[in-house]
C-alpha cells in the first residue's frame, strides 16, 4: 500500500490487519502537512504484520517492494486543489503522474499481482454535466490537481488496455471521518468548534459536496480487490449526501453544543460548485453501496477532532 501514513492509506491498513493480512506500507512522510500527524497514524497501526517503508514512490526500488504483493492499494500522491497552481505544480506532477507511471511499470513485473486499486478523485469531473454524475460523463478538472489526478487515471486504463494489467480506479468523492488531514475542511470546522474559533469558510458556503465517509471508501478498495472486474474499470465511490457546507456546520454545531462563528474568505481557484455521484456502477459490480449516514460520520469526526487532536 502506498500512503500508508495518510488519511485513508492509515485507514485501510488498519482494516486489512483487523482482518489479517499482511501488509507493506510505503510513505514518503512528506512536509505537505506536519508529518507529526501522519507519524501518530503510523503509530496508532504498529502491527507484527505490518512492514514500514520510508521512501518515495519515485525513487524507491518497486520491483523489490512488489515481489510478493497480491495488490497494491495505491493511496500516495500530493493532496490540494489550493496548492496546485503556480511553481507548486511540478510537485503534483511528479507525486500524481510520475510516480503512478513507475508503479505501475514496477506492477508489470509483479509475479503474484491479482488487483491494482489506484485512488482517483471526483475532482476529475469538475463543474460536471449532470448530476449525479455518472462514470461515463466527460471529466473536465477545474484545477491542476484535478488534472494530475486524471492523468494517473487515465494510465492505469491505458495499462490495462496495453497489458492487461488488473487496474481499477475508484473516484473518491470528499472522504471525512478520524484521521482527515488538517488541510481540510472537517478538520478545520471541527477543530475551530472545539476551541471556539472561527470556522473559515471559503465562498457562500452553498458549495454542494458529496460527503464520503472513511470506512466506506476502505470498504470500496476491499471489495473492488477481490472481484472479477474488467481491467481499467473505474467506479465513482460517493456518499449520496449532496449536502452544502453552511448545512454540514449547522449539523457540527449541533452535536457540539456550540454555537459556529464563521469567517468567510474568497473562493478557492479550482473550486466547484457542486459535485455529487452515482453509485449506480460499483453497486452493481460488487455490491457496494454508502452505510454511513453523514451525521453518523460527523459525530465520529467530532469526537475524535475533541479527544485526539486535543
Amino acid at each position: 500500500m502506498t500512503g500508508v501514513a495518510g488519511f485513508v492509506g492509515s485507514t485501510l491498513a488498519r482494516r486489512l490487519l483487523a482482518d489479517g493480512h499482511d501488509v507493506v506500507g510505503v510513505d514518503a512522510l512528506t512536509d505537505y502537512y506536519d508529518p507529526r500527524l501522519k507519524r501518530d497514524n503510523l503509530r496508532d497501526i504498529e502491527h507484527p504484520r505490518l512492514r514500514l517503508v520510508e521512501a518515495d514512490l519515485n525513487a524507491v526500488d518497486l520491483a523489490t517492494l512488489l515481489a510478493d504483493i497480491e495488490v497494491v492499494y495505491h493511496q500516495a500522491g500530493q493532496p490540494g486543489v489550493r496548492k496546485s497552481w503556480g511553481s507548486d505544480f511540478g510537485a503534483y506532477l511528479q507525486g500524481n503522474v510520475g510516480a503512478t507511471q513507475k508503479l505501475l511499470e514496477a506492477a508489470l513485473r509483479a509475479p503474484r499481482l491479482v488487483r491494482f486499486v489506484y485512488a482517483s478523485s471526483s475532482s476529475v469531473y469538475g463543474n460536471a454535466l449532470r448530476y449525479p454524475t455518472e462514470e461515463t460523463d466527460r471529466p473536465q478538472p477545474l484545477s491542476p490537481y484535478g488534472v494530475t489526478k486524471l492523468a494517473a487515471e487515465h494510465l492505469c486504463v491505458l495499462y490495462a488496455q496495453n497489458y492487461a494489467l488488473p487496474t481499477v480506479s475508484l473516484r473518491y468523492f470528499t472522504v471525512y471521518g478520524p484521521r482527515q488531514r488538517p488541510d481540510m475542511a472537517f478538520t478545520n470546522f471541527c477543530t475551530a468548534i472545539r476551541d471556539g474559533a472561527e470556522i473559515p469558510v471559503f465562498g457562500t458556503g452553498e458549495q454542494v459536496r458529496d460527503f464520503t465517509y472513511v470506512d466506506d471508501v476502505v470498504e470500496a478498495n476491499l471489495r473492488v480487490s477481490g472481484a472479477d472486474l474488467p481491467a481499467g474499470a473505474v467506479f465513482n465511490v460517493a456518499g449520496g449526501t449532496s449536502t452544502t457546507v453552511n448545512e454540514v456546520i449547522e449539523l457540527l454545531g449541533e452535536i457540539s453544543g456550540r454555537t459556529p462563528v464563521v469567517r468567510r474568505g474568497d473562493p478557492v481557484l479550482g473550486d466547484v460548485e457542486r459535485t455529487g455521484g452515482s453509485t449506480a456502477a460499483i453497486e452493481a459490480a460488487v455490491g457496494w453501496a454508502p452505510a454511513v449516514p453523514l451525521r453518523e460520520g460527523l459525530e465520529e469526526q467530532y469526537r475524535w477532532a475533541a479527544t485526539v487532536l486535543a
